[in-house]
């Protein structure tokens, strides 16, 4: 992943509030992860884990398939809140699939801090 890791940027309002989001979720559920998505028209989409015996799905592939449901075409933004120490190959594929290689994936802590921000492709 090293071709597609890059040193964090001070945050915009928009990215840092997906983290907001993120986080909240995570804490409100008492889940493993939350994620935020912003669509391509700035709505956002909020999820936690779902850990089912029958369904099982990271909380950013939870929030990138409430965007589709909801009929986003593509993606801005995604964050996760976690404390993995980079987002899995499986999330970074779902968000590729709806918003393209270039979308950023930000990653944080549990206390909402940028760890790093990698690009989904």
């Amino acid at each position: 992943m090293t071709d597609t890791t890059e040193q964090t940027p001070a945050l915009d309002p928009e990215d840092r509030k997906i983290i907001t989001l993120a986080r909240s979720a995570r804490a409100r559920n008492g889940v493993a992860e939350g994620a935020a998505v912003r669509d391509e028209t700035g709505r956002t989409y909020v999820a936690g884990t779902v850990d089912l015996d029958s369904l099982k799905l990271s909380a950013l592939q939870t929030a990138v398939a409430m965007a589709v449901a909801s009929g986003a075409q593509s993606l801005e933004a995604a964050a996760v809140v976690t404390a993995a120490e980079e987002p899995a190959e499986a999330d970074r594929a779902a968000v590729r699939d709806l918003g393209g290689p270039g979308t950023p994936v930000l990653l944080a802590g549990p206390d909402g801090t940028v760890r790093l921000t990698v690009r989904a492709g």
